[in-house]
C-alpha cells in the first residue's frame, strides 16, 4: 500500500479497500499505480498517496457523521465509512449520476451500510439536508473557500479540501474558518456546483 506510516487507522482502512474493487472494469489494471485512473465523466479516482494525505489530514474518528464531496467511483466514501466505524454515518455526493448509481452498488457489495451516495441536489454543494457534520472531505478544486461547505460543519469540524491548487485544512470555530495550508501542490478536476 502507498503511504508513510507503516500503521494507522487510515492505513488499515486503505488496505480493507482495494482500489481496483472501486474502478470501472477496463481501467482495474491501473489499480496499483500511484496515479489519479479516469473514471468517466470527466472524473477520476485520486492516486492513493493524495488519498491518504488527505485522510491523515482530515483525521477522521469512530462515530463521526462525514461529508464526502465528489464521491465519485465511491473509493473515498468507503474508506470514510470504514473510519466511522458501525456508529458513525457517511454521506457522499456528486453531481454525475451514474457514477452515484456504480458507488451505491459497490458500497452494497462490501457492506457498507452506514455510508451513503446521492446525486447532488440542484444548486446546492454538499448535503445541507443531512448537515452538519464533524469532517467534511473535499475531492474537488475550489477556486475560493466554499462557505456553504464551512456552514455544513459543527464548530471545532474539519474539512480538507484543494484551494487553488494547495491541499488545506479547514476548521471551524465559533462560526469562523480558519484556513491551514498542506506542503505541495495538488492538481483535482474542478468542484462544481450541479
Amino acid at each position: 500500500m502507498f503511504g508513510r506510516r507503516r500503521d494507522s487507522p487510515v492505513r488499515r482502512a486503505m488496505d480493507a479497500t482495494p482500489r481496483a474493487g472501486y474502478l470501472p472494469e477496463g481501467v482495474r489494471e491501473r489499480a496499483g499505480i500511484d496515479a489519479p485512473v479516469a473514471i468517466g465523466h470527466e472524473a477520476t479516482c485520486s492516486q492513493p498517496t493524495t488519498v491518504r494525505t488527505m485522510l491523515d489530514l482530515l483525521d477522521v474518528r469512530p462515530g463521526q457523521q462525514v461529508l464526502d464531496v465528489g464521491c465519485g467511483s465511491g473509493w473515498t466514501t468507503a474508506i470514510l465509512a470504514r473510519l466511522v466505524g458501525a456508529e458513525g454515518r457517511v454521506v457522499g455526493v456528486d453531481i454525475v449520476p451514474e457514477l452515484v448509481e456504480d458507488a451505491a452498488a459497490r458500497l452494497r457489495r462490501d457492506g457498507l451500510g452506514r455510508a451513503e451516495v446521492r446525486v447532488a441536489a440542484e444548486g446546492e454543494l454538499g448535503a445541507p439536508d443531512a448537515a452538519p457534520f464533524d469532517r467534511i472531505l473535499v475531492s474537488a478544486m475550489a477556486r475560493e473557500l466554499p462557505e456553504e461547505l464551512v456552514g455544513q460543519l459543527v464548530d471545532d469540524g474539519r474539512m480538507v479540501l484543494p484551494l487553488e491548487g494547495r491541499l488545506v485544512t479547514v476548521t471551524r470555530a465559533a462560526g469562523e474558518a480558519k484556513i491551514e495550508p498542506a506542503p505541495g501542490w495538488y492538481r483535482f478536476v474542478p468542484l462544481r456546483r450541479p
